[in-house]
């Protein structure tokens, strides 16, 4: 089903990439970093997470179903 206010699906590409490049650099951080010793640390990497996966998994519904303009 197309959707005709929706993201193209070059748009989607984009947020797909862009999701994978946050993911990796969140993996990054924690390879470099190690492990957070602090709530703050925790909250970091969580929101990170959450955001770039959200977006990711996100993504990937609209691009598989055809959801795209």
């Amino acid at each position: 089903m197309s959707n005709k206010h929706g993201p193209t699906r070059g748009g989607l590409k984009f947020r797909l990439g862009f999701s994978l490049v946050g993911l990796t650099l969140v993996a990054v951080a924690l390879i470099y970093r190690g492990w957070p010793q602090g709530p703050g640390g925790w909250e970091a990497i969580g929101l990170g997470t959450l955001f770039f996966g959200g977006t990711l998994i996100w993504t990937l519904r609209k691009l598989i179903r055809g959801d795209h303009s």
